[in-house]
């Protein structure tokens, strides 16, 4: 391609130098007027000289510029989450966290030879807008997806990529119906898994004999997991004595329910929901002045960072997650440094999450022998076999394994926050 481009700049400057000594109509041309043909035509080759040579360098770089990508092509993920609205700390964190994997991932080589590329569009935790920016990705050609971040956009996506036979792991996406497809699969543990976890890490731990339950019964994951704790306390040293529920339409106000759970005598309350709830829940008992505990699950990760709360409020509070940001195993350590250098900020729990899930996605594409031009379907195929063949140590949990229902299997673990900060338990 170079030398065919250079012949014909070539070709060009040496008909305009043999026009040059040609008269305009006799064929004869004399004096002034053709010195300055002559001249005009030698300014001419030697312009299209440096043409050539200056289109021969810039193919040359763009060549090069195609040579990491040109020897296994790339593989295409995408992501969706909130980025901005009430639920944006969760997105966010998500998007970061899989931006310095797919990084560190493509540093070390990549993929089979691939090159990873992630795109990540903001839903605003809407599903209907979680459809939308799944069509956008499609657009764009995505082969793999790693979301949703929430429940409720989980599930209305989870139709589409069934239908069309994509793979999607949901780093955060807790509820039973995020995996009901067999194309799917998930990092974090389901609704019912918490709601289990939870009621037994309690039990276990001797936290309360008398627990009261905050929960939104408007929303899936809420309320799957206070019937799968409520459930299991049956067969724990404690007692349910309130269950008090809000829904969306209303859920600025909640001094009726902790009224019931101070006149039942609760030594701690179960809150199963997201951060901003539970960020005007802990101001509004400490304005009650009631002295209790209080244990979430990972909704409540990201109460700290919530826009003037007093994060005092949330000292002792206690949540069920699988990530501590003050571990000092040597993924950890070096997973919060990475995070802190690129965007000033301490992951939480959803980021570690999305990192696991993009280190999943390579564990399964090298399972599978996963190369990018494989077609959506059959990349899909192949990485439904994978994930059951497949064990990722991970900041979320060593030695994770999946079935084939989707869920993952490891180890529950429970931080406290203590002076502003999230500390294992």
């Amino acid at each position: 391609m170079k030398k065919k481009l250079l012949s014909l700049v070539l070709a060009m400057a040496m008909t305009a130098s043999l026009l040059a000594g040609c008269g305009a109509g006799t064929g004869e041309t004399t004096g002034t007027d053709g010195a300055e043909v002559a001249e005009e035509a030698a300014e001419e080759t030697e312009a299209a000289e440096e043409t050539a040579e200056e289109a021969e360098a810039a193919e040359e770089t763009a060549e090069e510029a195609e040579a990491p990508a040109a020897e296994g092509g790339v593989l295409k993920i995408g992501g969706i989450g909130p980025t901005t609205g009430g639920a944006a700390v969760y997105g966010t964190a998500v998007m970061n966290a899989a931006q310095i994997a797919v990084d560190e991932i493509n540093a070390a080589g990549g993929v089979n030879g691939m090159t990873l590329e992630l795109k990540f569009e903001d839903d605003e935790c809407d599903a209907e807008k979680s459809v939308n920016a799944y069509n956008t990705l499609k657009d764009w050609n995505m082969q793999v997806l790693m979301g949703t971040v929430t429940s409720g956009c989980c599930i209305a996506v989870a139709e589409s990529a069934m239908a069309d036979n994509m793979f999607l792991l949901t780093p955060s996406g807790s509820a039973v119906e995020c995996v009901q497809y067999d194309n799917a699969f998930r990092v974090c543990f389901s609704d019912p898994n918490q709601g289990i976890a939870s009621a037994q890490y309690i039990g276990a731990n001797a936290l309360a004999t008398k627990v009261a339950v905050i929960y939104d019964s408007s929303d899936i994951y809420s309320s799957g997991i206070y019937e799968k704790f409520a459930a299991e306390a049956a067969n724990q040293p404690f007692e349910i004595v309130a269950a008090e529920a809000f829904t969306a339409d209303n859920k600025t106000d909640f001094t009726v329910q902790l009224q019931k759970a101070k006149d039942a005598g609760a030594d701690l309350v179960f809150l199963p929901i997201y951060y901003t709830e539970a960020s005007l829940i802990l101001a509004q008992a400490n304005q009650m002045g009631l002295d209790t505990k209080f244990f979430g699950c990972d909704g409540l990760d990201g109460i700290l960072a919530v826009e003037n709360f007093d994060t005092a409020l949330a000292e002792g509070v206690m949540l069920l997650t699988p990530f501590a940001a003050d571990a000092t195993d040597d993924k950890t350590v070096k997973f919060v440094e990475a995070y802190k250098a690129a965007y000033s900020d301490t992951p939480n729990q959803f980021a570690a999450d999305a990192y696991d899930a993009i280190y999943t996605i390579k564990a399964a594409c090298e399972k599978a022998g996963v190369t990018a031009d494989m077609s959506t379907s059959d990349i899909c195929d192949a990485l439904k076999g994978a994930m059951t063949q497949i064990t990722v140590d991970g900041l979320t949990g060593d030695g994770i394994t999946w079935s084939a229902d989707g869920e993952p299997t490891k180890a529950p673990k429970a931080v406290v926050i203590s002076d502003g900060a999230y500390k294992a338990m």
